[in-house]
């Protein structure tokens, strides 16, 4: 594996996705119990301030660059940075694979019905695929034991959790042991997007670098964390000096 790239203190793999797929593919061989984090210029920007999260990511077997803005960061940095992986997209090459390796794979998160729905999704994408389990984020602390039970017998291969950042890196990393599972993996809205409930960004502007624009156009709600964006470009803008 390449040597991890430090933007803004988060330590960044610079890999391709067919070396992230391949690292990850390793990872479940080998029964690792791993968490791969999927680091964009947001969460980057929110590990400045909350090192809880800055700890996790450090400490993560795989952080892939999510985004734009982290490829054009280390860039920026004088560093070498293939290209961009997009979580959504990791996610998806991981199941397309998983049927001829026999993987089994658990969905965990997003709001009620929307797992089953992207469960369905996956089953008519990747003819084959074992989704062993489905279960929604919307819980209290007290569901948590069953939580972890329940992912525990359904004995997957693969945990993709879309409980958003930094809920979902907090989450896995705080119960890796209990749950037992090789490799587990924070997709934030990669369930919705699968289940038609959210769009993702037309080609055209993944291509443009614009897919933060199209989200926060699709989501007004969001449009305090896009400025975490310009910030991040200054933040990385100082560090180089």
């Amino acid at each position: 594996m390449p040597k991890k790239i430090d933007i803004l203190g988060v330590k960044v793999d610079p890999v391709t996705m067919e070396e992230a797929v391949a690292q990850v593919e390793t990872y479940m061989d080998e029964m690792c119990g791993v968490l791969v984090a999927t680091a964009n210029a947001e969460m980057i920007m929110r590990a400045t301030h909350d090192h809880e999260l800055m700890k996790i990511l450090n400490n993560a077997a795989l952080v892939v660059p999510d985004g734009a803005g982290t490829v054009w960061a280390a860039h920026h940095l004088g560093h070498e940075m293939p290209e961009r992986v997009a979580g959504y997209d990791l996610a998806q090459e991981l199941m397309r694979r998983a049927p001829e390796k026999k993987r089994r794979i658990f969905f965990f998160g997003s709001a009620p019905g929307v797992a089953e729905l992207a469960k369905k999704k996956a089953e008519s994408l990747y003819p084959g695929i074992e989704i062993v389990g489905t279960r929604n984020g919307f819980f209290s602390e007290k569901d948590e034991p069953g939580i972890i039970e329940e992912i525990r017998k359904a004995k997957p291969d693969l945990l993709l959790a879309a409980l958003g950042v930094p809920k979902q890196e907090k989450w896995l990393y705080a119960h890796k042991d209990e749950l037992g599972v090789p490799v587990s993996i924070g997709v934030g809205g990669t369930l919705d997007v699968m289940a038609g409930v959210m769009k993702r960004a037309p080609r055209w502007m993944q291509k443009a670098k614009l897919e933060w624009l199209f989200r926060g156009m699709l989501q007004p709600k969001r449009a305090g964390r896009l400025m975490a964006l310009p910030k991040f470009v200054l933040k990385v803008h100082h560090a180089k000096k």
